[in-house]
């Protein structure tokens, strides 16, 4: 018998590469949601998720509590009961007197997930992102979700589907219901509720800002303060950045962002290691960034939302690194234009690229003497900030019209 050797031509071999590593794909993802659900239904308990409570917020992580804390406030004020879940066990609220709000620590990840699916409830307000779309499945004993950032402007930098399966979303202003209600149309979604409260945030910090103690005659200070990933301005720019503002006189602090303390620990190594003979750099890892901003004359940032943070309670200068930004993991790519948060940040500060990092120092002493960003700045905290002071009354106003019109 004479054998002859199996030939499959190039482009049929490909396609059968391609679907074996389909269905490799899909085997793997099929695999990973098994695991989740095995874990979620093995974490479950019957502690207290089966007692109904009108409201209940979930903190994440500690440093969320900033953009909760007078929502709080305003229910004690209320003797009203709230359920607040928190993730970190060192939560403020663990520490905080109230009689009216009940705190309960549930863990991270699965352990957390798995009590909030199978949470009993009227009413549950969040800064977490993903609602039924990967582990935080909407549960069927809680009637009504609500999302609130924990940063102006920034839904169109959510990842993809972020929001899309809460029931409302809480905004600081108008300037992005068109973008939400545009990515509702495209994607066949019901409208959700969208309501312009305000932002406790600043509300919270406009009054604290009145206690911090100014530094006498402290040197020109510059704070580095970006976000995190591959478009972010220390993972762009690094010691290109950093070298020329370390040759300066000036007190040069770096805020990194929480999560590349997590994701990009390498770098921030390389770069702490760079820099430890000088002494005019600093590093900052605070949870709190307000006295940290409060130090400060100047900003450099990309698109991350501490820029209106800085702007708003502070109104100072920007200098922003924007030309790596790219949209392809975020709402805002779904959009025909660019979106409004962005369009307004290019207006409220100055951009950079790499050509010009070697005349960093002048670019910074002419960015200070700019008055017409400072009329920008004015405008934008206008249209993004609406309802100044305001929020914690208008927010807990809305969980409890919520909750009274889904009882009757």
């Amino acid at each position: 018998m004479v054998f002859f050797p199996l030939y499959i031509d190039p482009g049929t071999g490909s396609a059968l590469f391609s679907i074996a590593i389909g269905i490799a794909t899909v085997g793997y993802f099929l695999f990973r949601a098994f695991i989740i659900k095995l874990k979620v239904f093995l974490f479950r308990g019957t502690e207290a998720e089966q007692s109904q409570n009108n409201y209940v917020i979930y903190s994440e992580d500690r440093r969320y509590w900033p953009f909760f804390q007078l929502i709080l406030d305003e229910f004690e004020s209320r003797e009203t009961e709230v359920l607040y879940l928190a993730s970190s066990g060192d939560d403020p609220v663990f520490s905080a007197e109230y009689k009216y709000i009940k705190s309960k620590f549930i863990g991270k990840g699965n352990k957390a997930y798995a009590f909030l699916n199978f949470l009993s409830a009227g009413f549950v307000l969040a800064t977490t992102t993903d609602l039924d779309v990967l582990q935080w499945k909407r549960s069927k004993k809680v009637k009504h979700y609500c999302h609130m950032f924990h940063g102006v402007g920034g839904s169109m930098l959510y990842r993809l589907f972020s929001l899309d399966y809460y029931d409302s979303v809480l905004l600081s202003g108008e300037n992005e219901i068109p973008e939400i209600r545009y990515l509702e149309k495209l994607r066949k979604l019901p409208n959700k509720q969208l309501v312009v409260a305000g932002n406790t945030y600043f509300d919270k910090y406009v009054e604290e800002l009145k206690n911090i103690p100014k530094e006498e005659a402290h040197p020109f200070t510059v704070l580095v303060s970006p976000t995190w990933g591959p478009s972010g301005l220390l993972k762009v720019y690094g010691e290109k950045l950093l070298d020329p503002l370390a040759d300066t006189d000036w007190r040069i602090i770096v805020r990194p962002h929480p999560q590349s303390s997590i994701a990009e620990k390498a770098m921030l190594e390389r770069l702490v290691e760079r820099y430890k003979n000088n002494t005019n750099i600093e590093w900052d890892y605070n949870d709190d960034n307000i006295n940290t901003l409060s130090k400060s004359d100047v900003m450099i940032s990309d698109y991350s939302c501490i820029v209106f943070d800085y702007i708003f309670l502070f109104d100072r200068p920007v200098l922003l690194g924007l030309q790596t930004l790219d949209f392809r993991p975020f709402d805002a790519y779904n959009l025909e234009h660019e979106p409004s948060f962005y369009q307004i940040i290019k207006k409220v500060g100055m951009e950079f690229n790499e050509s010009n990092l070697g005349s960093i120092k002048e670019t910074i002493s002419g960015l200070v003497q700019d008055t017409a960003l400072q009329q920008n700045r004015e405008e934008a905290k206008m249209l993004m900030w609406q309802h100044q002071g305001e929020s914690a009354k208008r927010i807990a106003d809305f969980m409890i019209e919520t909750v009274n019109k889904e009882a009757n």
